[in-house]
C-alpha cells in the first residue's frame, strides 16, 4: 500500500516539494487565518479533508470526464466538499467558523488544491491520489501552524488564547508586538521560514 511512489507522494509534500515552501502557493491564506492558531489549525483541518477527498473522487471518476469540462466538474466536487466542511463547522465550532468567515469558502479556489486536481487525480488511481491529498493538505496545514504559532505568541503573548509569557515580563517593560497580528509580518514570517528551508535544502537554491 505504501510503494516507493506512494510515499513520495504523502511524504514529499512536508518539506522537499512543500506546497507554499517549494511551490509558493497558498500564500494567500497564511496572510489571513493565522493571528491565532485555533483557526489556522481548522483551516488547515479543513484544507486536508477537501483535498484528499476530492482527489479521490476525480480519480474515481476521471475516466469519464470530458477534456472540455474537467475544470468545471473539479470545481463543483471541491464546492460539494466545502458546503459540507463550512456546515459542520457551523454547527460544531460556530465561533471558529465566525473567525474563518469567508476563507473556507475561498478554498474553492485554493491553486493548491486546484493543481494537485489536475496534476495527479486526473493521471493517477484513487489511493496515491488520497495520499497526495493528504500530503499536500498537511504541508500546507504544517506552514500555517508555524505561522500562527509565532504571530500569536509575539503579537498577542498567548497561545491557543492562554496567556504564556508571565506577567512580570509585562511588568518589566516587556511589550508584545502588535505588527505581528497585522498582515504583512505574515508574509514576512513565511519569507523567513522559506530562507531557512531554502538554506536547509541547497538542491532548491537557484543558481
Amino acid at each position: 500500500m505504501l510503494s516507493k511512489k506512494n510515499k513520495e507522494a504523502l511524504f514529499n509534500p512536508l518539506s522537499k516539494d512543500n506546497p507554499v515552501l517549494v511551490q509558493i502557493l497558498g500564500i494567500c491564506s497564511t496572510l489571513a487565518v493565522t493571528v491565532s492558531l485555533e483557526p489556522a489549525i481548522v483551516m488547515g483541518i479543513a484544507v486536508i479533508t477537501v483535498m484528499a477527498f476530492s482527489n479521490v473522487i476525480i480519480s474515481l471518476i476521471r475516466n469519464t470526464i470530458p477534456t472540455t469540462i474537467r475544470i468545471i466538474v473539479q470545481l463543483v466536487v471541491v464546492a460539494a466538499l466545502v458546503i459540507m466542511v463550512q456546515q459542520f463547522l457551523v454547527a460544531y465550532n460556530y465561533d471558529v467558523s465566525k473567525q474563518l468567515s469567508v476563507f473556507i469558502g475561498l478554498i474553492i479556489t485554493n491553486c493548491i488544491l486546484m493543481g494537485r486536481l489536475e496534476a495527479f487525480a486526473l493521471n493517477n488511481k484513487p489511493w496515491p491520489s488520497f495520499l497526495d491529498g493528504i500530503g499536500n493538505g498537511l504541508g500546507y496545514s504544517i506552514i500555517l501552524v508555524i505561522v500562527a504559532f509565532f504571530r500569536e505568541l509575539l503579537g498577542s503573548g498567548t497561545i491557543f488564547g492562554f496567556q504564556v509569557i508571565p506577567q512580570w515580563c509585562y511588568d518589566h517593560g516587556y511589550e508584545n508586538n502588535g505588527l505581528m497580528i497585522l498582515p504583512p509580518m505574515a508574509l514576512i514570517t513565511v519569507a523567513c521560514i522559506i530562507w531557512v528551508h531554502r538554506a536547509r535544502n541547497t538542491e532548491l537554491q537557484e543558481n
